[in-house]
């Protein structure tokens, strides 16, 4: 059995960390065929990965994280069914140390229906957890109309991630650049799909800065409305939609990369987010990620501040478990 590192209570003044992943217990022959599928895709990680609670509480405590908001997205409904299970109850074992974005299996709508309705009704989940692209189906594909509904009845917060599993386009690693892509890709597709607002209770947080989406924004607003284009839409139309997204800081926390974010959705619609618990992620990144948030002059001091604690906003309930913890 793991033990958990001496501290397990939050501190008052931690950050929380809305993009975390995590994975439910796996032999190792299951650990060793991800490793070869990975490395077949490109993605030379140097041994197989396994997810570990003493690890992560180990981080979340050197690094001053409060809590973090677990996400996990597998490729099928019986696999994201028992990630949700076993998230579920990693918090319920540390309920101020974790919260759950549920994952739904997107590419099949009755099941992620279903899903979020379990979730949501017995699993007691946050928030939940989407891919951009899932088995080939967009977040704008008409036929998730019944599971927006459903969320934005909820007023739900649904987290938009990449698909680091795709084979990459060109002789480079997919999390390297091809996520940001792919996330911009969604993003705009459901913007001209009205996605957003049709369904305008729903807080969508997209990952990473949300990809290539802010600084490719502005071209949108110049040509989204001309004759050329179905579906037209003009700048002031495009601007009420994307003023609605939130994004996060994972692997992003650089001016390159803030910038864009700030001068498209806002400072006030940045939150913290580590990438902690992804295997393209280390300590040395996550930490330089973090000190980069106030290091890199995108954001002033009361900015930066902000964004280490805005998800206590998004996640009242998990907000309530971390206070009762401090």
């Amino acid at each position: 059995m793991v033990t958990a590192p001496h501290r397990t209570t939050a501190r008052a003044d931690g950050c929380i960390d809305i993009h975390a992943h995590f994975s439910p217990p796996s032999t190792k022959d299951e650990r060793t065929r991800a490793w070869q599928a990975m490395l077949g895709r490109g993605i030379y990680f140097p041994e197989p990965y396994e997810w570990s609670l003493e690890r992560t509480l180990a981080y979340m405590d050197s690094s001053g994280t409060a809590m973090q908001l677990l996400s996990n997205v597998p490729s099928t409904v019986a696999a994201v069914r028992a990630s949700n299970d076993h998230g579920a109850k990693l918090v319920a074992d540390h309920p101020s140390r974790f919260g759950l974005l549920a994952g739904l299996p997107t590419d099949d709508p009755s099941a992620a229906l279903q899903e979020a309705r379990r979730a949501h009704k017995h699993l007691d989940a946050d928030g939940f957890a989407v891919t951009a692209d899932y088995n080939g189906v967009h977040l704008g594909d008409d036929s998730l109309a019944p599971l927006w509904a459903q969320l934005d009845d909820w007023g739900a917060v649904v987290f938009v991630h990449p698909d680091a599993r795709r084979p990459p386009v060109l002789d480079h690693p997919a999390p390297l650049y091809e996520v940001a892509f792919e996330t911009a890709r969604t993003v705009f597709d459901m913007l001209f799909r009205k996605t957003f607002t049709r369904y305008p209770n729903i807080t969508f947080v997209i990952a990473h800065c949300g990809g290539a989406f802010p600084a490719l924004t502005g071209r949108l607003r110049l040509l989204g409305g001309e004759a050329w284009v179905p579906q037209g839409m003009t700048a002031n139309e495009i601007d009420e939609q994307v003023s609605k997204l939130y994004v996060d800081t994972a692997a992003t926390a650089a001016v390159q990369s803030l910038l864009p974010a700030v001068a498209t959705v806002g400072a006030d619609h940045i939150v913290y987010g580590s990438d902690w618990g992804a295997p393209c992620t280390t300590e040395a990144s996550a930490d330089a990620n973090l000190r980069g948030l106030a290091e890199c002059g995108a954001l002033s001091v009361e900015e930066a501040e902000g964004v280490r604690r805005r998800a206590a906003d998004l996640f009242p309930d998990a907000a309530k478990r971390l206070t009762r913890a401090v």
